[in-house]
């Protein structure tokens, strides 16, 4: 998420939307010149409507709003990108509203507001208690509601007079396939005609993208109502659906692109109150048969199970249905005009009977289900229509009996030995006869259930107990589904039915080859219903290993199926790295639409995240595994280990779940509108010193914030657990090498024995991944850096700038492990895997690996006893357009590593060099020329700050990349993946 901002920062910085407005733009308060909505139409061409609408306008104008998504196999990566004018001289309040899909997680939330940048950041939730008076000063969160019915993304800034605002918003999810296709939802409701609209979305997959419909604009819901809600099951749309006036569609097999950019006059033509609706994307994608489709990248991999064309396999079903007197009305007709539909499509072999609930329980078929037959299903609507509303909600008594009914079928002789058993329960209310208490209604389900069929649970209205329909559905195999006050609940309960209604596969086990996954999703599944989708992802233990043997087992009817293969694991990487670089290219592209350039910055963002994709596919599933088995959890300990590790993960990636807070410091804007001037901290107080490791004419106006401590030096006496894993105080202080790569990135070598110090500089590009340390044959240690780019300040003589954003180092004996250490966190992956925040002091001890984090300054990560890395922090509080978090790497210890060892820094770990210097040849001046590896090298003489810039050193200094001076090539140094353990191409360091 941090290249994502800085590349929108990169393409956005330079744009006046950023700063204030200048004076001669605006007149008076009331002169609402059409200029200062920078509409994309001529203001001859706007009708009167329109004007007078903008002019009787009091919130801030969005000036632009831009929603750029890429649909990378079936994961949905989405950035917003909405620009706000406050055209009066008063500061006024600009309110950010976007509506997400509900199964949807944000991952960034950014804004700029007075040319000042003000990043979230993700933290865990804490435990709840009475609140204070009120938050912490300028701070907020932004927050999506955990209640499934309000995915709404609210953030509120005050706006200085006669200014900009700008509100970066990213999103992601995963697509899931019902009825045999995809549906992508945007909600575009901005509350307000908008001068600039542009929504582009690009699908690009393995396979060919089939039956691409875009649909009219959707409103059959109020704003704020869930996304959950709608979907397949929304009342039938024509044959062939119009798509939204504007829209454009470009469909090339693998790659399709959709756009939609409605100018201020064609929106008020569709609705003048912003309210437009849902964009609505619906496709499919050709499939084969066998094991599916399956995606290798960067050390993950995601399976997408889907088979056809299987026979159909028979259904055991018991509608338990809520009569009670709140479904008096709407609510009791729409049911049972679902349920007369359902009728019609259950099939020849299929067994069913009704339960009716209020007070009392009522049974259709007594001890039994019946077949279908066509006296049965005519006996079976008139139960139906006989029902009536009154009395109470009696939920556990309804359940105890359906159990039973169903339990008893399944234990006598007319039951098919492969059938799928389930129970559909409706309701529309909280249980308020009988047992009422949700722990006990959900232990008495267990026991009814005893694992032996599922329950599918349906909540209608507001006043339902949705978390116990939620545990319940999640505790017997099933799952549950919301219907709104205000929706179709016929059309959505025959929706929701035909999604279960025809199983295919029943106990589908997949498996891998032993030994070379860890961390998979859920690879064991109850049921497999026709037009869904089975997707898996994990972690490859051995990247190196040439094949992964993948087995489905499953029963279909009578049948045992087995479906078997070996998955070329290189020819996969290079078939994903394929269709993600196509992706990337087509986000690049950008559209021709007025706004492009917002579109294009955007694109190029989306696309660079994408190159992850298939790891973020594995988080997202993960972190919502791990939420579901906390629900699932039946002991509070078991409830917590899951917190813990959903927490940990929503960190990692930083989601914002319904266990973290998206935190995010606002602007203090004075009483006659401007900006409060920003912060100053003199450098006693340790927020302020120079950059590390620049050269002279190299210094930035803007400094990092300083190393507060000495690396690992102590500042804690408080211990905590987690898990098997001890939280110790930071150990003391250690000494550290000069030997380092830090700043832009500015290598500095030491050799003792020589009693030299060489740097030199690498201009690498964005996204490198470069090889700083190889020892992995020998030592097992590897140390990668990925670079993250940023313009040049004004006034350089550089195009770009380039820092380290990521750092891991892989451990490979004696078992392997790894460190990931970013700006904000620390991912550590031994014994167990644990998410440490960079802003705390710390200390945690993992098997071969250990690591110290002093809170907002320096990670020291340690290997064996014998190896040791530190890794300062540089962190900005509210950083120039051209600033960066970033990393500096110094090397502590360095005994274990052998003398094999390669790399950018480790090569020289073992060398001693010379200092010649040549004499004075005609007009040329005496020079200095340093011996390596039987290399002579050109070197000047220069001076490097490094440890955060608190100590300056003298260093002979080789230009051109460190041509000569390093072996081979910067492209030998580039390695595919930040745990890319391979060797050295060229092998030892020895000339």
């Amino acid at each position: 998420m941090m290249l994502l901002f800085t590349l929108l920062i990169c393409f956005f910085s330079p744009v006046p939307a950023l700063g204030q407005l200048e004076e001669s733009q605006f007149g008076d308060d009331t002169d609402y010149d059409l200029k200062d909505f920078d509409l994309d139409i001529a203001p001859r061409r706007v009708p009167r409507q329109v004007k007078t609408i903008l002019a009787k306008e009091t919130k801030p104008h969005i000036q632009e709003l831009s929603i750029k998504t890429t649909i990378i196999s079936r994961y949905a990566f989405t950035a917003v990108y909405c620009a706000m004018l406050n055209r009066h001289s008063a500061a006024t309040e600009g309110v950010f509203q976007f509506q997400i899909p509900a199964n949807a997680y944000v991952s960034n939330f950014t804004m700029i507001i007075g040319g000042r940048v003000y990043q979230s950041e993700v933290r865990p939730k804490e435990k709840r208690v009475k609140q204070a008076n009120g938050k912490a000063k300028n701070k907020e969160s932004g927050d999506a509601s955990p209640e499934p019915e309000v995915e709404v993304f609210r953030m509120a800034a005050n706006i200085p007079g006669r200014n900009r605002a700008v509100f970066l918003l990213t999103y992601e999810e995963l697509l899931q396939r019902r009825l045999g296709r995809y549906e992508h939802v945007t909600s575009l409701r901005p509350m307000q005609l908008v001068s600039r609209l542009n929504l582009d979305v690009t699908i690009v997959d393995h396979s060919p993208i089939t039956d691409l419909q875009v649909l009219p604009l959707r409103n059959s819901r109020s704003t704020g109502a869930s996304n959950s809600a709608v979907g397949p099951n929304t009342p039938r749309i024509p044959a062939k659906p119009e798509p939204p006036v504007t829209t454009v569609i470009t469909n090339e097999k693998n790659v399709c692109k959709i756009t939609f950019s409605p100018n201020i006059v064609q929106q008020a033509k569709i609705t003048t109150n912003g309210l437009l609706g849902d964009f609505v994307i619906r496709y499919d994608v050709q499939r084969d048969m066998g094991i599916g489709d399956i995606q290798v990248l960067n050390g993950h991999f995601v399976h997408y199970f889907a088979p056809k064309d299987l026979p159909v396999v028979p259904k055991n079903v018991v509608f338990v249905i809520d009569t009670s007197a709140s479904m008096l009305g709407t609510k009791i007709r729409q049911t049972k005009d679902a349920l007369f539909t359902i009728l019609r499509d259950l099939r020849p072999g299929d067994s069913f009977n009704f339960i009716s609930f209020s007070n009392k329980v009522k049974v259709w078929q007594q001890n039994r289900l019946v077949p279908v037959t066509p006296l049965n299903v005519r006996d079976a609507k008139k139960f139906i229509y006989t029902l009536a509303t009154t009395g109470g909600t009696n939920i556990d008594d309804a359940i105890q009996t359906g159990s039973s009914l169903l339990r008893n079928y399944l234990s006598g002789p007319d039951a098919s030995p492969n059938s799928v058993s389930l129970i559909i329960f409706l309701t529309d209310g909280r249980p308020t006869v009988g047992e009422i208490q949700s722990t006990a209604i959900l232990g008495n389900t267990r026991s009814a259930v005893e694992e032996k069929f599922c329950i599918f649970t349906i909540g209608i209205g507001n006043d339902v107990d949705y978390r116990l329909l939620e545990r319940m559905a999640l505790e017997n195999c099933g799952m549950m589904r919301r219907i709104h006050e205000e929706a179709d609940a016929s059309a959505m309960l025959k929706g929701f039915y035909d999604e279960i209604g025809t199983p295919l596969l029943s106990d589908i086990r997949i498996n891998y080859t032993e030994d070379s996954v860890q961390y998979v999703t859920q690879h064991l599944f109850t049921n497999y219903f026709n037009g869904s989708e089975i997707v898996i992802a994990g972690k490859l233990t051995n990247q190196s290993a040439d094949s992964l043997h993948v087995q489905v087992t499953a029963s279909n009817n009578d049948k045992s199926i087995i479906l078997e293969t070996d998955v070329p694991l290189r020819h996969r990487q290079m078939e994903t790295e394929k269709h993600v670089k196509a992706a990337t290219a087509a986000m690049a592209a950008g559209s021709k639409t007025p706004g492009s350039v917002v579109a294009q910055g955007l694109g190029v963002a989306l696309g660079s995240i994408a190159e992850d994709f298939v790891e973020r596919v594995w988080g997202f599933l993960s972190v919502k595994e791990g939420l579901r088995s906390r629900l699932r959890s039946q002991t509070s300990k078991e409830r917590e280990g899951h917190i813990q590790q959903a927490t940990n993960l929503s960190l990692t990636y930083h989601f914002l779940t319904p266990l973290t807070n998206l935190v995010v410091e606002k602007p203090e804007v004075l009483a006659d509108g401007t900006m409060a001037p920003a912060p100053t901290v003199s450098p006693a107080a340790g927020e302020a010193v120079s950059t590390a490791n620049e050269l002279p004419g190299d210094t930035d106006d803007g400094k990092p914030q300083k190393a507060k401590e000495k690396p690992g030096s102590q500042t804690s006496s408080q211990s905590n657990t987690i898990g098997k894993v001890e939280r110790r105080p930071a150990k003391k202080s250690i000494t550290i090498s000069k030997t380092s790569a830090d700043g832009d990135p500015h290598f500095v070598v030491e050799f003792p024995l020589s009693k030299l110090t060489v740097c030199f500089n690498i201009n690498g590009e964005p996204g490198h991944i470069l090889r700083l340390v190889s020892d992995h044959k020998y030592s097992g240690v590897t140390v990668n850096g990925k670079l993250i780019g940023a313009p040049a300040p004004p006034g350089s003589h550089k195009q770009q700038r380039t820092y380290f954003s990521t750092i891991t180092i892989v451990v490979d004996h004696p078992k392997r492990a790894y460190i990931e250490v970013t700006p904000k966190k620390v991912i550590l992956d031994g014994r167990d895997r644990l998410v440490l925040p960079c802003h705390t002091t710390v200390a945690v001890d993992s098997g071969a690996l250990s690591v110290s984090i002093v809170g907002k300054s320096n990670v020291t990560v340690t290997v064996g006893g014998n190896i040791s890395f530190v890794i300062l922090l540089h962190q900005y509080k509210n950083p120039a357009p051209y600033q960066r978090d970033h990393l500096g790497f110094y090397i502590g210890l360095s005994k274990g590593l052998s003398h094999h060892c390669h790399g950018l820094l480790g090569q020289f770990l073992y060398e001693e060099v010379g200092l010649a210097e040549l004499p004075a040849h005609g007009d040329m001046k005496p020079s200095s020329v340093l011996k390596v590896k039987d290399r002579s090298v050109p070197v000047v003489q220069k001076s490097r700050r490094i440890y955060s810039g608190t100590q300056s050193v003298d260093c002979w200094f080789a230009r051109n990349n460190a041509a000569k001076l390093i072996d081979g090539q910067y492209e030998d140094y580039l390695m595919s993946h930040m745990f890319d353990t391979g060797e050295w191409p060229h092998g030892t360091n020895r000339v």
